[in-house]
């Protein structure tokens, strides 16, 4: 298990590749809501891939909002969920928010995942809101 931060394009499609699978296939969002002005390489987010046994599995990607990094598109194939490689998405991301100096990170969480990011520390900070369909909490965390 590792993750890689994106630098190429090519790495960049393997990412598309799992968010359309998991988000647009698995959970029913609309593609023209997952994909965004965000998804490049351009430095306005950074994305990465996490490998289970040399295979791209997951993704995430952080961007830069206010004084905060907003950890977003964190998804994970269906087959991998059970082998620890969410936490390190998150961890790896929050890594990033450090180095750029960020003091806090924060999330939209699907309401079934709140239990995971409360073990990784975060905190609720909203009632449920439905984003694409889906029910979501706003989730902290302090760096």
């Amino acid at each position: 298990m590792k993750a890689k931060r994106i630098m190429l394009e090519e790495d960049l499609r393997k990412a598309f590749d799992i968010r359309k699978a998991v988000f647009v296939e698995e959970q029913g969002v609309p593609i023209e809501d997952e994909f965004d002005e965000f998804d490049n390489l351009n430095g306005q987010c950074e994305h990465l891939l996490v490998y289970f046994e040399e295979q791209p599995v997951g993704t995430g990607r952080i961007r830069w909002v206010d004084e905060f990094g907003k950890l977003e598109r964190i998804c994970i194939l269906e087959p991998y969920r059970k082998f620890g490689l969410g936490k390190v998405i998150i961890t790896s991301l929050e890594e990033i928010a450090k180095e750029r100096g960020a003091k806090m990170v924060k999330l939209h969480g699907q309401t079934q995942a709140e239990g995971f990011y409360k073990k990784l520390g975060y905190q609720t900070s909203s009632s449920v809101f439905i984003e694409d369909g889906i029910p979501h909490l706003l989730m902290k965390k302090e760096l």
